[in-house]
């Protein structure tokens, strides 16, 4: 861990926890999981969503390209909003507060800090930009076959979608809500700020490897990208480790949806 933290070792049956100082009064504590409340919580995730990608929405949805992909994205923006619920809860439970200046030390949402010069922030930052074109590279990668009906990039592109999304400002405005909650207070909250920092009791210093093959499986609802999204072990969980930020991860990953809002408002504006 960083200057922030020290870790103590834990196993399945005795939880340990790891304390560190805030800048202000009080202590931030951080709990180490256990490996089956690791699960536990993976599955709270996981499993809500692919429920709501394979039953619920084929259900809203009744038949047609469009309504599937509209049924999908009301879904899959329910469970992501779900992710955050979760987070405040675990949290707020661990921290017995929910005040900024806890929350921010308990979910890593802290400048990055290099681990060689100890430098916090400034051109510590731009490990950002080289994760990012990782990502990049990242969508080179060949993914195995899937129904394109639940391809929502493939959806965006079609005549179905760009018809679907002209001039419309309120299907604009729920896409918004699920990009801010799949890349910022979903998905990566959950999986770099709340458990990350809680596996190394549980996985030791390969806790990073561990929180990328969970996020990887998390993804039950396109499980034909779970091979490709491994490879984000490498450009959100190692760097979020490394460095002790969450805000790289979060940074990372939202750059996938800085470019489908520009291509969703070109849409609309069209």
């Amino acid at each position: 861990m960083s200057a922030m933290t020290t870790l103590t070792p834990t196993t399945d049956r005795q939880p340990a926890r790891v304390a560190g100082v805030e800048h202000g009064p009080g202590a931030v504590t951080v709990t180490q999981y256990s490996r089956r409340a690791i699960l536990a919580i993976w599955a709270a995730a996981a499993l809500p969503m692919g429920a709501l990608a394979w039953i619920v929405a084929p259900a809203l949805a009744g038949g047609g390209t469009t309504s599937l992909a509209q049924s999908l994205i009301l879904c899959l923006t329910a469970g992501l909003i779900w992710q955050f619920v979760l987070v405040v809860a675990l949290v707020g439970y661990e921290q017995r507060s929910l005040r900024w200046s806890r929350v921010r030390e308990a979910l890593w949402l802290r400048a990055p800090r290099s681990p060689k010069t100890g430098r916090v922030g400034g051109r510590t930052w731009f490990v950002i930009a080289a994760m990012i074109a990782g990502v990049a590279i990242e969508q080179l990668v060949p993914g195995l076959p899937h129904p394109i009906g639940r391809d929502l990039g493939a959806f965006v592109s079609s005549h179905a979608g760009k018809v679907m999304f002209q001039g419309s400002w309120g299907w604009f405005a729920i896409a918004l809500t699920m990009f801010l909650f799949n890349t910022v207070l979903g998905e990566e909250l959950l999986f770099r700020g709340v458990l990350l920092p809680r596996m190394n009791g549980a996985f030791g210093e390969r806790d990073w490897i561990a929180n990328g093959v969970l996020f990887a499986g998390y993804h039950l609802h396109i499980p034909w990208a779970i091979p490709v999204v491994l490879l984000d072990t490498f450009v959100l969980a190692y760097p979020a480790k490394r460095y002790r930020s969450a805000w790289i991860s979060i940074a990372t990953h939202s750059a996938q949806s800085v470019v489908f809002t520009v291509l969703l408002l070109t849409l609309v504006l069209s």
